[in-house]
């Protein structure tokens, strides 16, 4: 079934794969070995962060993977107690170093930590780095409607990307509205809803039957009918391959709207609302 989906073109003009390979908590040796062999198995986009403390890891994967460097597109994300300009500008410079790169493809801004109030300068920061040629692409994760908002009216820059917590438990029906309307591509982070994964639902488990894949290709694949990049993360490679094969069926909307169904208020994994969450 294997074949190629077509990739997105952000608001900036770079491209990105519609399927992306998450890489927390993969570190050490076995998180270089997981991370070469998704490369190996065809992901050319690769999520990581300065606080799940594998930069070096991702580095060395894509340096020993074979694959070309221009091929993958390496994200990383700025935490939440480097906001203030300088240590926005000195964090992305410490992760351009562990990565081993003179580039990062695609920086993020971890989380907004709106008590603290400085995501507006850490927003400055990237998109000064972003003029100078050290980020190819800047966005958001964990942002609101308000938060993005706000970086627009004080910047003028529309991030590319916001990479949100987004599984059949919490569609973020609204908040891919909103995307839509300002030109922002939808990451989707736990894409498969993590242990409370919802393998055994009836609206999952009869599309897995009727196209003859697993339920969690059928998730993966409604994410991507959604119009998000899904970043799941296996250190399997038989996963890997399971998870990234997803062209070559495509779901009904009846079955996309069943899956859209199970979401309920209170979906979220953990207590990561980002008006109150804190991730420094």
């Amino acid at each position: 079934m294997t074949s190629v989906l077509p990739p997105h073109t952000l608001n900036d003009g770079a491209v990105l794969p519609a399927v992306g390979f998450g890489t927390y908590p993969l570190r050490g040796a076995d998180g270089v070995d997981a991370v070469v062999g998704a490369l190996q198995a065809g992901y050319r986009l690769l999520d990581s962060a300065v606080n799940y403390e594998n930069e070096s890891e991702v580095g060395e994967a894509l340096r020993r993977s074979g694959v070309p460097r221009d091929e993958v597109v390496v994200t990383t994300k700025l935490p939440g107690r480097a906001h203030a300009y300088d240590e926005a500008v000195a964090s992305v410079r410490g992760s351009l170093g562990r990565l081993g790169l003179d580039r990062i493809d695609l920086q993020l801004i971890h989380w907004p930590n709106p008590s603290v109030g400085l995501y507006t300068e850490a927003w400055r920061a990237l998109v000064d780095l972003q003029r100078d040629g050290l980020i190819r692409s800047i966005g958001v994760s964990n942002f609101t409607p308000a938060h993005l908002e706000r970086i627009v009216e004080e910047t003028g820059v529309v991030p590319a990307v916001n990479q949100v917590e987004l599984h059949p438990w919490f569609p973020q029906a609204e908040l891919r509205a909103v995307h839509a309307r300002m030109g922002v591509l939808t990451e989707s982070w736990s894409p498969l809803g993590k242990a409370s994964a919802p393998f055994a639902e009836p609206a999952v488990t009869g599309a897995a039957q009727r196209h003859g894949v697993t339920p969690a290709q059928v998730v993966l694949r409604w994410q991507v009918q959604l119009g998000a990049v899904p970043l799941p993360k296996s250190a399997t490679r038989s996963r890997q391959e399971q998870n990234l094969d997803l062209a070559g069926f495509s779901l009904t909307d009846e079955e996309v709207a069943a899956i859209t169904g199970l979401g309920r208020p209170d979906g979220r994994l953990f207590d990561g609302d980002p008006d109150t969450h804190e991730e420094m």
